[in-house]
């Protein structure tokens, strides 16, 4: 599977090109010299996801943001689409959809905040962008193409949990993320080369920018 026009910043970011437009996912710790943003969604209101440095390097004022609910008050003056969790949108001519993303017995992320992950449609294909979550039940339903899915094991579920989570959604691949930027927290190599080695269908994305930490 080509996947040229899907780009890993860093951590949870990501710019997807489709049809002449940029679409960024999270974006965080931009060095890169990157596209202005037509879209960006964000998946919740944390730092290292609604990052306001690195959405006025890439945003203009035309772009179209993203957001659920809880984050929409962080982002007035904006050109705003606020979203719930399990609905089904579109914007700017991109089909997406919206699953809850959310912690299980931890407070880092708590459901009723209304956190998000996206599936967005790409000329035919599907993108899951799990955004910070634990395994939950509602992946059970997710039937994607590609599916981008937290391994750090502080804030989101850990790489044992992310395996379990390729048993239950359905994806031609599947990528880890949240891994490599909060060293102090999460993050090693050891959780990369297990994801790899146990789920057949994995891929290690490359980063279009140098990423501050090595796992290697």
């Amino acid at each position: 599977m080509e996947l040229d026009f899907l780009k890993w910043i860093e951590h949870a970011g990501f710019l997807i090109e489709v049809d002449g437009k940029n679409v960024y996912i999270d974006p965080f710790m931009v060095t890169a010299n990157l596209p202005k943003a037509d879209v960006i969604f964000i998946t919740h209101s944390h730092f290292d996801h609604l990052s306001e440095n690195d959405i006025k390097k890439l945003s203009t004022a035309k772009t179209q943001f993203v957001v659920p609910v809880e984050a929409a008050g962080k982002m007035s003056g904006r050109k705003l689409l606020a979203v719930e969790p399990g609905k089904s949108y579109e914007v700017d001519g991109i089909h997406f959809s919206t699953v809850p993303a959310y912690n299980v017995g931890r407070e880092f992320h708590p459901k009723s905040t209304g956190g998000v992950g996206y599936i967005i449609e790409v000329d035919g294909m599907r993108i899951y962008h799990a955004g910070d979550t634990d395994l939950i039940d509602e992946m059970k339903g997710v039937d994607v193409d590609i599916a981008l899915i937290p391994i750090g094991g502080h804030y989101t579920m850990d790489v044992e949990d992310a395996i379990k989570a390729t048993k239950v959604i359905r994806a031609k691949v599947f990528a880890p993320i949240h891994y490599r930027a909060l060293l102090g927290k999460e993050g090693s190599a050891k959780a990369e080369d297990e994801f790899r080695r146990r789920v057949k269908n994995s891929v290690i994305l490359n980063q279009i920018q140098e990423p501050r930490y090595s796992l290697r």
